[in-house]
């Protein structure tokens, strides 16, 4: 085996980790808060590259802004979604916040099906991202280095948000003893809502990345969302670090999988989920409780 082969199978790997760690730690911040299974993630993730598509199509809005203006968008349509649908369910059991999310992604993807056929709509890379570097043993596309860059800086930058920040102390308190923290005058209701806007806008960051590299398509976050809450799960339920960490060694195992025997590539991340959970039924990061 090629030293070329490996590194090229490892960087799809890569890239494939930093796309299951931004959707994965969307899915622990709105779990960890709302308790809620949000199975609408890999709608929001899909609407993300569409609404790219559209921007640079009918607007002539280019990636770069798309970047930014996709995500404040969606997850303001994210926070109307917190406020209209699961605030009403807050208290009831989560298999009535699984249903409502579960419906609301196939109502997602059956309306972009339905207008934009499920063939998918090419979106070109960045003119500055084009091309890539000979590192000898391999040779990088510049955009694929890009996509795992700034999956990085981004994971981490929430991480610290909401672990070594007094925002994020405030929004632990709320989420733990929300009774305590409205009595010490924090709005709870608003930080939870803007919680769930947030964690959408990471799904909508993650859908504007993933465009030039998978196309914008109706089936991408079906496609990925049952993937990405097996990285949920081998995490642990709620664990931030743990989703960040499992996306990306997950990503990598997937593509060492590819190298040393293919036909386990769909399912290895399915395995590992199994093992750990027989080991601890909490994730790798999950607490007991």
């Amino acid at each position: 085996m090629s030293v070329q082969v490996l590194s090229g199978q490892l960087l799809l790997g890569l890239i494939n980790g930093a796309f299951y760690a931004l959707l994965s730690l969307g899915l622990a911040v709105i779990f960890g808060v709302l308790g809620i299974i949000n199975f609408a993630h890999g709608a929001f993730y899909m609407v993300g590259a569409f609404a790219a598509w559209g921007l640079a199509t009918y607007l002539d809005i280019g990636y770069w802004p798309a970047l930014l203006l996709v995500p404040l968008a969606l997850g303001l349509v994210g926070m109307g979604v917190e406020r209209l649908m699961l605030k009403r369910l807050a208290g009831l059991d989560p298999l009535y916040g699984l249903l409502a999310t579960f419906g609301l992604a196939l109502v997602l993807e059956g309306t972009f099906r339905q207008v934009y056929g499920s063939s998918g709509q090419p979106y070109p890379v960045p003119e500055a991202l084009q091309g890539g570097v000979n590192l000898g043993f391999m040779f990088l596309p510049l955009y694929r280095g890009w996509v795992v860059a700034a999956s990085i800086v981004v994971c981490l930058a929430t991480w610290l948000a909401i672990e070594r920040t007094a925002l994020g102390a405030r929004l632990r308190a709320a989420t733990e003893r929300p009774d305590m923290a409205q009595a010490l005058g924090l709005n709870v209701p608003l930080l939870v809502t803007v919680t769930f806007g947030v964690a959408v806008a990471l799904a909508a960051f993650a859908g504007v990345m993933a465009a030039p590299v998978y196309q914008a398509n109706p089936l991408m976050g079906s496609n990925l969302i049952i993937v990405v809450f097996a990285v949920v799960v081998i995490g642990g339920m709620g664990s931030l670090s743990g989703a960040i960490l499992s996306g990306y060694g997950l990503g990598l195992a997937e593509g060492l999988t590819k190298v040393f025997y293919p036909p386990a590539a769909n399912i290895v991340v399915f395995v590992i989920m199994a093992l750990v959970l027989l080991v601890r039924p909490a994730g790798l990061f999950g607490r007991v409780t």
